[in-house]
């Protein structure tokens, strides 16, 4: 097996998150030099004039980031009109980041039921969410909050003017009457 594409793999799958040297390792079933060697070497491959990522080493872990001299690109694409829509995935993270701030990105996975590494990634480049800070669960994780060009974006003046989401469990009592008078109709149907 090719620990390298391996290596490559899980850095992408992990994103901003990034991977410890321990945590390669673990997964990679591989003792340290052996780590080490597989990130030189897929280090040396992207320092290529060809290639636009890089392996960084930020927060005690290794990620997959850009190109810092590529930067004028990635700022056209952030600003240009055609690519200021947001899909219905966009929407749906940040309508869960809005409601329930600040959240982890598992606590976001959880509730879309697919993983938004690329989502916050773009949501963040465009400047709509932040990193608010660490949670206190396990691992620290990055905390994620709405920013003012959120509230700009959807013409809000505060998150308070969200509107109300009713859950199922506050539906209005009539369905309750309803259910209570039927159940009585069928009593009074085998008298």
């Amino acid at each position: 097996m090719n620990l390298i594409g391996v290596l490559e793999g899980i850095l992408f799958v992990v994103g901003d998150e990034g991977l410890t040297l321990n945590q390669i390792c673990d997964i990679l079933d591989i003792d340290m030099e052996k780590a080490k060697e597989l990130l030189m070497e897929l280090k040396k491959s992207y320092d290529a004039d060809n290639r636009g990522i890089r392996i960084s080493y930020l927060g005690d872990a290794f990620k997959l980031t850009t190109k810092k001299e590529h930067k004028e690109y990635y700022k056209k694409l952030i600003e240009n009109p055609e690519n200021n829509t947001l899909s219905q995935a966009a929407l749906e993270t940040l309508a869960i980041i809005a409601y329930n701030q600040p959240i982890t990105r598992v606590e976001i996975d959880e509730m879309r039921g697919v993983s938004n590494v690329h989502m916050l990634r773009k949501l963040l480049a465009k400047g709509l969410i932040k990193e608010a800070g660490k949670s206190t669960l396990p691992g620290r994780p990055n905390l994620y909050a709405t920013t003012s060009e959120f509230l700009d974006y959807f013409g809000l003046s505060s998150i308070s003017d969200l509107p109300t989401i009713i859950s199922e469990s506050e539906e209005p009592n009539e369905d309750k009457d309803l259910f209570t008078s039927i159940y009585k109709e069928e009593e009074n149907d085998e008298k």
